[in-house]
């Protein structure tokens, strides 16, 4: 089975993990995006797989939402946000290409945690009603979602790792997973 297809594979899993019961926060978006950036070799998929995946699991929430299957929808107002982001997320993540490193693979999965928190809050702040449009209201908007980025980064983290070490898992086991090697003429 070709690389970029077992990658998809895998990003399409994480983001249908979303559909089963999960505390608040707790998903995988910033794990798929900085897996994507960081295994695919392509920037193109690597931006726009986590993207079609996160696509794919919000219809289908938005489906059993209607069909009352499922407490929350699928589709929301502040979801350009949340996929600019996730693109954003994957671009930052680039800068890691190809690294097997888990401290670095850690700490852009902790940035991206970061920058996810950063941006949705403020277009939670800005696009919204709940908070006035002030420097206080700014704040407050802040203070309010700190609760919350606890389970996101504990999210991030347990995804990272089960996307990363499975890959690892996989590429140790199949052969065919693993990179082409880089070959240089002399």
């Amino acid at each position: 089975m070709p690389r970029p297809l077992v990658l998809a594979g895998l990003i399409l899993l994480a983001a249908l993990s979303r559909l089963v019961p999960h505390p608040p926060n707790f998903a995988p978006i910033t794990a798929m995006a900085v897996f994507g950036a960081i295994r695919y070799a392509d920037r193109r998929a690597a931006v726009l797989t986590p993207l079609l995946a996160l696509l794919l699991s919000d219809l289908v929430r938005e489906a059993l939402y209607r069909y009352g299957l499922v407490p929350e929808w699928g589709l929301y107002r502040g979801m350009w946000a949340v996929y600019g982001i996730t693109a954003l997320i994957a671009l930052v993540g680039r800068s890691a290409r190809d690294t097997r490193s888990p401290a670095a693979i850690a700490g852009i999965t902790l940035a991206g945690s970061c920058l996810f928190f950063v941006i949705s809050n403020f277009a939670v702040w800005a696009g919204g009603s709940t908070y006035p449009h002030t420097t206080e209201g700014l704040i407050a908007c802040y203070t309010a979602a700190i609760p919350f980025f606890r389970n996101a980064f504990l999210g991030d983290a347990f995804y990272a790792t089960v996307l990363f070490g499975g890959w690892a898992l996989a590429e140790s086991r199949l052969p065919a997973l693993r990179p082409a090697p880089v070959t240089t003429n002399l």
